[in-house]
C-alpha cells in the first residue's frame, strides 16, 4: 500500500512495465568485507564473494551454459517466468568468517560468539523490469572445519603479520547448509536536479529460510550524485546481491559518452531473525552457542564511482548487537567491484 501510494504521489516514479534490455552484457562482481576498516578483528571479521551474472534473457534457453535437462523445470516455476520481464542467471562463490572478540585465548569463550566459517555456492535468478527486480536465490554450502575458514584466516594473518588466532579448535562442527530466499527491490522514486545530477530511492523486502539463516528483512537505499547508475542500488555480502548490473542502455556504463558518474548513498536493512547458525550453533549436533537477538539492523553510508564499464563502491557499515552479552555493536568496511563486459 505504501509503495502504491508513493507511486501515485510522485509523477517521476518509475512506472514502465517493461525494460529495454542492456544487450548481451554480462557482469562480474567482487565483494570484500572486513572489520580491518574499523581497526578491529572480531565477530563478522572477513567475507569474500565472487559473482557472475548473465546477460539479459527473455527465455532461459538463450543461455547455453544452463544445463538442458534443467530447462523444463525452470520454465514451470511461476515466480521466475513472469511475462514481459527480463531474466538473468547468476552464480556466486563465497566465504564468511566469524570469531569471538579475543582471538588469542585457546579456551572456549562461553559468553562470546562461536568461531565459525561458511563456504558456499549460490544459484540466483533475477526477474526485472524498469520498476522492480525480484531476486530468487538457492545457496548450498558447508559450515565447520570443512569450510576451511580457519586456514583462510591464519594464512591472511601471516601475510599481514598480525596475531595468529588460537581458538579455532572450538569452532562449529561440520554441517551442510541450505538456504532459499526471495528479495524484491523497487526503483520507487527518481528525480533530476539539472546538469546530470539527481537522486533516487530504492526500497527492498525479502524472506530467507534454511538451517543456516532464517529471517525477513526490509530496508532501502537513497542515492544522490552525478550520472546515477540505472540499476537497483548497492549490494553487500548478504542474500539478494548482484543488483548493480546495468538495467538498460540508460545506464552511464553502457553509453558511448558521459560514461562517468559518482554518487553518495545511505543504505538501511533491518532483519527479524528466527535462526542464525553462527550464533545458535549447529542444528543437529551439540555445539557452542549464544543468546541470539531477534532484531538486527545494518546502516551503511558510502560512495560509488562509475567509469566506462566499471562500478566501484565503498561503504562503512554499522551493525547493531547480534547476541546477548555482546560488548558493543560492530562496524566494518564493504568494497564492491562490478565489471560489465
Amino acid at each position: 500500500m505504501i509503495i502504491l501510494t508513493c507511486s501515485t504521489l510522485f509523477p517521476c516514479s518509475f512506472s514502465a512495465a517493461q525494460t529495454s534490455p542492456a544487450g548481451k552484457h554480462q557482469t562480474f562482481f567482487l565483494y570484500f568485507e572486513n572489520d580491518i576498516f574499523s581497526g578491529t578483528d572480531r565477530h563478522y571479521t572477513n567475507a569474500t564473494r565472487l559473482t557472475w551474472l548473465s546477460s539479459d534473457l527473455t527465455e532461459y534457453g538463450e543461455d547455453t551454459r544452463l544445463p538442458r535437462w534443467g530447462l523444463p523445470l525452470l520454465r514451470k516455476l511461476p515466480l521466475i517466468n513472469r511475462p514481459g520481464f527480463q531474466r538473468n542467471v547468476g552464480l556466486s562463490l563465497g566465504q564468511n568468517i566469524y570469531t569471538p572478540e579475543d582471538i588469542l585465548r585457546r579456551d572456549l569463550i562461553k559468553d562470546d560468539r562461536p568461531y565459525a566459517g561458511w563456504t558456499y555456492l549460490s544459484l540466483t535468478f533475477h526477474v526485472k523490469n524498469v520498476a522492480q527486480m525480484d531476486v530468487f536465490e538457492v545457496t548450498l554450502g558447508i559450515v565447520g572445519p570443512s569450510s576451511l575458514a580457519d586456514k583462510t584466516q591464519k594464512i591472511i594473518h601471516r601475510w599481514v603479520d598480525t596475531n595468529d588466532p588460537k581458538g579455532w579448535d572450538h569452532q562449529l562442527r561440520n554441517e551442510v547448509g541450505l538456504t532459499l530466499g526471495w528479495q524484491r527491490n523497487w526503483r520507487l522514486f527518481s528525480a533530476g536536479m539539472g546538469s546530470g545530477f539527481g537522486f533516487d530511492f530504492i526500497p527492498h523486502i525479502g524472506v530467507f529460510a534454511g538451517n543456516v539463516a532464517t529471517f525477513a528483512n526490509i530496508g532501502g537505499e537513497i542515492r544522490i550524485g552525478y550520472n546515477l547508475p540505472f540499476d537497483f542500488g548497492t549490494s553487500f555480502i548478504r542474500s539478494g546481491s548482484g543488483i548493480e548490473a546495468p538495467l538498460d542502455n540508460m545506464d552511464p556504463r553502457l553509453r558511448h559518452r558521459e560514461n562517468f558518474g559518482i554518487h553518495l548513498f545511505i543504505d538501511v536493512d533491518g532483519r527479524a531473525v528466527a535462526r542464525n547458525i553462527f550464533l545458535d550453533g549447529n542444528t543437529w549436533k551439540e555445539s557452542h552457542s549464544v543468546d541470539r537477538k531477534r532484531l538486527v539492523a545494518d546502516m551503511a553510508a558510502g560512495i560509488a564511482i562509475l567509469y566506462k564499464r566499471l562500478k566501484i563502491s565503498y561503504a562503512h557499515v554499522y551493525r547493531t548487537k547480534e547476541f546477548g552479552g555482546q560488548d558493543k555493536a560492530q562496524s566494518f568496511g564493504s568494497v564492491t567491484l562490478a565489471i560489465t563486459f
